[in-house]
């Protein structure tokens, strides 16, 4: 599974693209951990591309519309 969908799954969204309609103009957003393995989840800024991982002690957390390259 696609870490976009593992975050999606986790959020309670069909898809990137539900969670992206319900939630794109949000200023916290849903982030995961881009380390395999690692399903750490948080909110971040939209632009996050290397958010903190409280579980990996990594800045490897990105927001989903990063994921979806909307951003």
């Amino acid at each position: 599974m696609d870490k976009l969908q593992t975050l999606a799954d986790i959020e309670g969204f069909e898809d990137g693209m539900a969670m992206a309609e319900e939630l794109h103009t949000e200023s916290v957003i849903p982030g995961i951990c881009m380390n395999e393995g690692c399903e750490y989840s948080t909110g971040v800024e939209p632009d996050c591309a290397k958010g903190w991982c409280e579980e990996c002690n990594t800045g490897s957390v990105k927001s989903f519309l990063m994921l979806m390259g909307i951003i």
